[in-house]
């Protein structure tokens, strides 16, 4: 009889090798997800704090806040993050509350108010 010097791996070993990568997967893919998700709201707080900065640096120079959409706003400075779909502001006596969404939440939407400089919404779903 001879004896095969063979190379490689049995079945067995690469079954067990495929299960093990599979169960890393299974860990990561939702840590990922939720990952970007956090990463997304980050960016809507952000824009909101530049806006709010925007709507300062404006109310400064000429003593009254600026209502509307962001298209109204390119000449104070600010510049909204691409994914960033709708931002506003809606202007009270002294106040102003800025809105806005972000393309990869849907229906979440984060306010900044300049009453108590707070930045709130509803998580992205």
């Amino acid at each position: 009889m001879r004896l095969r010097n063979e190379e490689g791996f049995t079945l067995i070993e690469l079954l067990v090798v495929v299960a093990i990568i599979g169960i890393l997967a299974a860990i990561a893919i939702p840590q990922f997800a939720a990952y970007r998700k956090r990463g997304y709201e980050a960016t809507l707080k952000a824009d909101l704090r530049n806006a709010a900065t925007a709507q300062e640096a404006y109310f400064a120079a000429n003593q009254t806040y600026k209502p509307g959409s962001l298209a109204s706003w390119s000449n104070s400075g600010y510049n909204k993050s691409p994914d960033i779909s709708a931002i506003t502001a809606a202007v009270g006596t002294g106040t102003f509350v800025i809105t806005a969404s972000h393309s990869n939440c849907g229906s979440s939407t984060w306010s900044f108010q300049s009453v108590n400089g707070q930045t709130t919404g509803t998580a992205c779903p």
